[in-house]
């Protein structure tokens, strides 16, 4: 019997597409503030070859209420990526995805959709999640503790086919980065994505982005792709 993967997609779009915009600014952009904020982020984040970032996820409720935080760190590399949940680990080489279980010693291997860079959120498209399929919009400019925040919201350009209806991004002016991550969900909900440490540029083997069954002794496969 398949056992259902609970982790967010959301989540695993968004760490992998804060790393460009410069094709999609011009075209699907609404106002020239958020353009330029967009156009700098991307520029600076095209020079790095590789990202490591550690979060912290919160979703609050209807309510307005926080659920209990969990922690994760992602690594990405191009296309590739590995993300580490406290549950699970996915490892992605860019053409197949293995989805480890930890409480239950599962891998599940699946082929990447071809199409999951074309507009939609993926853990390799996390830090340039406004490169397509969205429009966008400068919110406001906030100093806090001497550190400016630049706020730009985002909006899909075809919402009936997404679970969210905005997402806002906040990036540390000075430091031209991404500091949090705020996705508001059409049934009232909302995942905060803290970025707590952000390091570029970090030496990552290839074998980091592939599942290992020889490092999990007595693992269970299951393959589901097609």
């Amino acid at each position: 019997m398949k056992k259902h993967i609970f982790f967010s997609a959301i989540l695993i779009s968004y760490l992998l597409s804060l790393i460009s915009t410069s094709a999609f600014a011009q075209e699907e952009t609404i106002d020239a503030k958020a353009n330029a904020i967009l156009q700098s982020l991307d520029k600076k984040t095209k020079t790095y070859k590789t990202i490591k970032a550690e979060f912290t996820l919160t979703i609050y409720g209807k309510d307005g209420k926080p659920g209990d935080a969990q922690t994760g760190t992602i690594w990405i590399n191009g296309a590739k990526y590995k993300l580490d949940l406290k549950n699970q680990t996915i490892f992605c080489d860019s053409s197949t995805t293995w989805t480890y279980l930890k409480d239950a010693n599962e891998v599940q291997i699946n082929n990447v959709d071809p199409n999951s860079d074309k507009g939609s959120l993926s853990p390799s498209t996390i830090f340039t999640v406004y490169e397509k399929g969205f429009k966008s919009h400068f919110e406001k400019e906030e100093t806090t503790n001497n550190v400016t925040t630049e706020e730009v919201d985002l909006y899909p350009k075809h919402p009936e086919k997404e679970k969210y209806h905005t997402i806002k991004l906040f990036i540390d002016k000075a430091k031209n980065q991404v500091t949090e991550v705020k996705i508001m969900m059409k049934d009232g909900t909302t995942q905060l994505y803290m970025i707590d440490k952000f390091t570029p540029n970090s030496a990552m083997p290839l074998s980091d982005f592939t599942f290992d069954p020889k490092s999990y002794p007595g693992v269970d496969v299951e393959d589901l792709r097609q």
